[in-house]
């Protein structure tokens, strides 16, 4: 009987070093969750955004857009969120770079859609935009300063976020085209399409009778040289028939 007695206050005693232990385990995991949330109710608060890279959307729009739900006043939430989510789809936008600059701020890096030209659509006030890959980026009642406008491509309607809906052969002419230009940093206000399927630019009181995408970049490095000389004229340049063959180059002034 003596033994069972040791062993049963043996065993009891482990039981209370057992217990010590856990409960030392649990104070120590309730101070770490205490400080935890110090420190995220505390410390981790958004006081400070800052948004760059963005033309096409004001700084407010963009923040309203990333902090978007009941937890977004916390810089950990956010960053983590943005790490392993996309965010919201926005018409001109390519993507948004979230980064967490201290506990109490994040900056937004915006990278917009290179946009190369837009349409009107017939019957309404708005304008489609379409980007590098003839896609359909953004629909909007503003023009959007440096994009040309382009006429003659007989568009009904478009689907945003797809591709103009024209022959295949006819955006990759107009892709080639506005791509060289917006390059060489000649973007006209305005580029129509005839029927004939060559091209006219139009740049102020300047008409550039283009013709085809072929010889396209050579085309328009001529023209990076010639249209400083043009400055304070109304006219038409031809340049239709161009090619490495044939380099002549007319301006047709127009009559007073």
């Amino acid at each position: 009987m003596k033994d069972n007695g040791n062993i049963s206050i043996r065993d009891k005693r482990r039981r209370q070093k057992r217990n010590k232990r856990v409960l030392i385990a649990l104070v120590v995991l309730a101070a770490i969750i205490a400080i935890a949330a110090l420190l995220l109710f505390k410390v981790f608060v958004i006081k400070n955004v800052k948004v760059s890279g963005n033309n096409l959307y004001s700084s407010k729009q963009i923040e309203q857009t990333v902090l978007d739900d009941k937890y977004s006043w916390s810089t950990l939430y956010v960053y983590f969120k943005y790490k392993f989510t996309e965010h919201e789809k926005m018409p001109f936008i390519d993507t948004l770079e979230i980064k967490m600059n201290s506990p109490t701020s994040i900056s937004i890096d915006v990278y917009e859609k290179g946009l190369l030209g837009y349409i009107v659509l017939d019957n309404t006030n708005k304008y489609a935009f379409f980007d590098k890959d003839g896609i359909v980026s953004g629909l909007s009642s503003k023009k959007i300063e440096d994009v040309p406008l382009i006429e003659g491509l007989d568009i009904d309607k478009v689907v945003l976020y797809e591709t103009l809906p024209v022959k295949s052969e006819i955006l990759k002419t107009l892709l080639d085209i506005t791509q060289t230009l917006k390059k060489y940093e000649l973007i006209p206000g305005k580029i129509k399409r005839k029927s004939d399927g060559t091209y006219i630019l139009k740049y102020g009181k300047i008409k550039v009778a283009f013709g085809t995408d072929i010889n396209v970049i050579e085309k328009v490095v001529r023209l990076s040289e010639i249209m400083p000389q043009l400055d304070g004229l109304k006219g038409t340049l031809h340049m239709e028939e161009w090619s490495q063959d044939t380099t002549d180059i007319t301006f047709e002034k127009d009559k007073e």
